[in-house]
C-alpha cells in the first residue's frame, strides 16, 4: 500500500503534485493501492473546502486511489497507542510550560548550540505525576542507539539519538503531533513504501522510531524527493505563483504538459514528451537525480505546446470555447505564437470579437466590410483576395492591413492564406 498525505492548508503545491504523481506511477508498477490521506488534525490551519480542492485536482490529473482517509478520524488509535507507550515506560507526561520552554531555546541559542529537550520530566516519581494537575503533553523516549535510513534517493542517512530527541506525541489538548498521527496510520494502513519530499527526511527517524517502540515488524521503505528550486536558486514557495498547481491550471497549462513536466525533471526518461501510461513502464525511482530540481517555466511552456499540438482539433477547440473541428485546426496554427491555453484563447477570441481598427484604416475597413458582405463564397483565398480587391478598387497596405485587422483583430499573426482556409465559413460571424 502507498499513500499520499496532503493537509488542506493550502493551495496544492508543485511538490505535492510530484508526490502523489509518483506514488500513483509506483503503486501501478508494484500493482499495490494508492490511498489519500488527509491530514487534518492541525485544525487551526485547516481551510474549509481544501480538501475537496485537492481530490478534485488528483482527479483532474487522472491520479486513481482507492480510498479516502481522514487522519482525524484515527485519532483514537492515536490515544491509545501513545497510553500503552506510557504504559510500557517508552513515553513519559512533560509538565514543562512553553514558557520555560521557550527560555531553554533562548539559552541554547545565545550559546550557539542546537536545543534538546533535557529529560527533566522523565523520570518523576509516579506520585509526583498522579498528583500534578498542571497541563502535560505526553513525549516519547530518545533512542538509544543511531538510527539509520535506507532511501531510494538519499541512500543511507543516519542519525544520532539526540537528532531524534525525546520530542512531543500528544499535545496538552492530548491531539497528536505530526510524526506521531503519521508513523501510527502508516501502520493502519500498512504503507510498504512513503515517497514524500526531503524536507521530511528528518521526520524518517522519528517515525521508525515510534514504529519501534510499538513493536511493529513491517520495515517501511523511503524515497525522499529532491526539492524543487524558482529562478533564483531558492526553494520554491508560496510567493512563487508557479508553485501553485491551481494558478498553472488557470494560467492555462494542460494536466498532461504538468505531469510530463514534473517526472522529466531531475529524471532522464526515454524521450522527452511522453504521458502518464508511458511513463509507468520505465519511470525508476532509483534513477531520480539526488540535487535539487530546477522549476524552468519556459520549458514548461514548451511541453505544454507539444500536447497542445497532439490534442484532436475539435478536442482542442473546446479550450478555446469551441466544440469545432475547423476552429481547432485554426488554434493549431496558432500554436506557433502560443504555448498555453489562456495564450491561445487570447488569439482567438479577438477573431470572433468587436474589432478595434486604428484611425489610419477604418474608411478603407469600411469598404472591405461592405465588399465582404456582398460577395459570394470563395473556396479559395486568392480568389477570395483577387476578388475583394477588385471590388473595392484597395491595394497594398490600405487593403491587407485593414484585411488582417478584419479577419484577425490583430496587426501581425500567422499567414493570411494559411488561416482563411478555417475562417471561410464564418465570414458572416466574424465581418461585422
Amino acid at each position: 500500500m502507498l499513500r499520499f498525505a496532503p493537509s488542506p492548508t493550502g493551495d496544492m503545491h508543485i511538490g505535492n503534485l510530484r508526490v502523489a504523481i509518483f506514488n500513483y506511477i509506483i503503486s501501478k508498477q508494484r500493482d499495490e493501492e494508492l490511498i489519500v490521506r488527509i491530514e487534518d488534525t492541525d485544525k487551526e490551519r485547516n481551510i474549509a473546502g481544501k480538501d475537496q480542492e485537492i481530490l478534485d485536482i488528483l482527479t483532474l490529473f487522472n491520479i486513481e486511489y482507492s480510498q479516502v482517509v481522514y487522519q482525524s478520524q484515527n485519532i483514537r488509535f492515536h490515544s491509545a497507542m501513545a497510553l500503552q507507550l506510557v504504559h510500557d515506560k517508552k513515553a513519559f507526561s512533560c509538565f514543562c510550560s512553553s514558557e520555560w520552554l521557550e527560555k531553554k531555546k533562548e539559552k541554547a541559542k545565545e550559546q550557539k548550540i542546537a536545543y534538546r529537550y533535557d529529560d527533566a520530566c522523565r523520570n518523576l516519581p509516579d506520585e509526583l505525576v498522579i498528583d500534578n494537575n498542571n497541563p502535560f503533553t505526553i513525549r516519547i523516549t530518545k533512542p538509544d542507539d543511531i538510527i539509520t535510513i535506507i532511501d531510494y534517493i538519499k541512500s543511507e542517512v543516519s542519525f544520532e539519538p539526540k537528532d531524534v530527541d525525546s520530542f512531543i506525541i500528544l499535545r496538552q489538548d492530548k491531539t497528536p503531533t505530526y510524526n506521531f498521527a503519521c508513523a501510527v496510520d502508516d501502520m493502519l494502513s500498512d504503507i510498504s513504501l512513503v515517497i514524500r519530499g526531503e524536507d521530511h527526511m528528518s521526520n524518517a527517524p522519528k517515525q521508525d522510531h515510534i514504529r519501534n517502540l510499538l513493536k511493529y515488524g513491517k520495515k517501511i521503505d523511503y524515497a525522499h524527493l529532491p526539492i524543487i528550486l524558482n529562478d533564483s536558486g531558492k526553494k520554491m514557495s508560496k510567493r512563487d505563483d508557479a508553485s501553485s498547481v491551481k494558478w498553472l491550471l488557470e494560467e492555462g497549462y494542460l494536466p498532461s504538459a504538468i505531469s510530463n513536466y514534473l517526472i522529466l525533471i531531475g529524471n532522464r526518461p526515454p524521450k522527452e514528451i511522453f504521458d502518464m501510461s508511458e511513463a509507468i513502464k520505465w519511470f525508476d525511482l532509483d534513477k531520480i537525480s539526488k540535487s535539487p530540481a530546477r522549476f524552468d517555466i519556459n520549458m514548461l511552456k514548451h511541453i505544454n505546446k507539444e500536447h497542445l499540438k497532439n490534442l484532436e482539433p475539435k478536442e482542442l477547440s473546446r479550450y478555446v470555447g469551441f466544440a469545432d473541428a475547423e476552429i481547432g485546426k485554426l488554434a493549431h496554427v496558432y500554436l506557433e505564437e502560443a504555448g498555453t491555453t489562456k495564450e491561445l484563447r487570447n488569439k482567438i477570441e479577438p477573431i470572433f470579437a468587436k474589432k478595434k481598427i486604428p484611425e489610419e484604416f477604418l474608411e478603407s475597413s469600411k469598404i472591405i466590410i461592405q465588399t465582404i458582405k456582398e460577395a459570394p463564397y470563395f473556396e479559395e483565398y486568392a480568389d477570395f483576395k483577387k476578388y475583394i480587391m477588385e471590388k473595392s478598387g484597395l491595394k497594398g497596405k490600405n487593403f491587407f492591413k485593414p484585411l488582417r485587422y478584419l479577419l484577425t483583430g490583430s496587426e501581425n499573426g500567422p499567414n493570411i492564406a494559411e488561416i482563411y482556409k478555417y475562417l471561410k465559413n464564418y465570414l458572416g460571424e466574424i465581418i461585422k
